[in-house]
């Protein structure tokens, strides 16, 4: 084992890498979530992409710290630079927005047809990052919520195959829901009073607007009784 420690969040994105995945980690930013795949022998191979010179001159650098030669550093616009004779199987992408990721994979979607599993970790919209990856064809195979300093981060292990899921499962997640933890509780609480507060600034004349907000406060009030 190396040295190398990673932040909580992404430990817990490395846990959900299959053994022996040749993985693209896409917005690879230092690429130190590559580096301990590699020199750990989780990964025999990984590429680490960006499109920000900056961040790939820092993954350079760790590289040849870490002496991690089977991290392949290119510059890529998303899945642009992905090529069929890496033979990646597993995709990564987190710390990004639910957008930029859906774009990202929207853009390359024929890049899709050989990668088994993708990783992610979405900044925003979990629930649209659910719908989108099931409708493309993965199932959800594995999530988890973890507090990583103040943020509560949903990493979310996708398969590719079909499963049916209901609109309360891609909003809170099916095996998520199977263990509604302190942590599933923190997070709704959390978003009950981000729509409390929107709905004390809201004007008067908004008043369908703050219909649905205190609507969708009942329903989560629910899911932590």
């Amino acid at each position: 084992m190396t040295n190398l420690k990673l932040s909580k969040r992404l430990f817990t994105i490395a846990s959900f890498v299959p053994n022996n995945a040749v993985i693209a980690d896409i917005g690879c930013d230092h690429a130190l979530l590559d580096i301990y795949l590699t020199i750990n022998n989780i990964c025999p191979k990984a590429y680490a992409f960006d499109i920000v010179d900056g961040a790939l001159k820092q993954a350079s650098i760790n590289k040849y710290k870490y002496n991690a030669k089977n991290v392949i550093i290119k510059k890529s616009d998303g899945l642009c630079e992905l090529k069929k004779d890496y033979n990646v199987d597993t995709i990564i992408l987190s710390g990004l927005g639910n957008v930029k990721i859906e774009s990202i994979l929207n853009d390359n979607i024929e890049k899709l047809s050989n990668i088994k599993n993708i990783i992610i970790q979405s900044n925003t919209n979990v629930y649209n990052i659910r719908k989108y990856l099931v409708k493309i064809g993965y199932y959800i195979e594995d999530e988890v919520l973890i507090k990583d300093g103040k943020i509560i981060y949903t990493v979310i292990s996708f398969k590719k195959g079909y499963k049916k899921y209901n609109n309360k499962e891609l909003m809170f997640g099916p095996i998520i829901l199977n263990n509604k933890n302190d942590l599933f509780k923190e997070e709704i609480l959390s978003i009950i009073n981000k729509n409390n507060y929107i709905i004390n600034k809201l004007p008067k004349k908004s008043f369908v607007k703050i219909l649905k907000l205190k609507i969708e406060n009942k329903k989560l009030k629910k899911e932590i009784k």
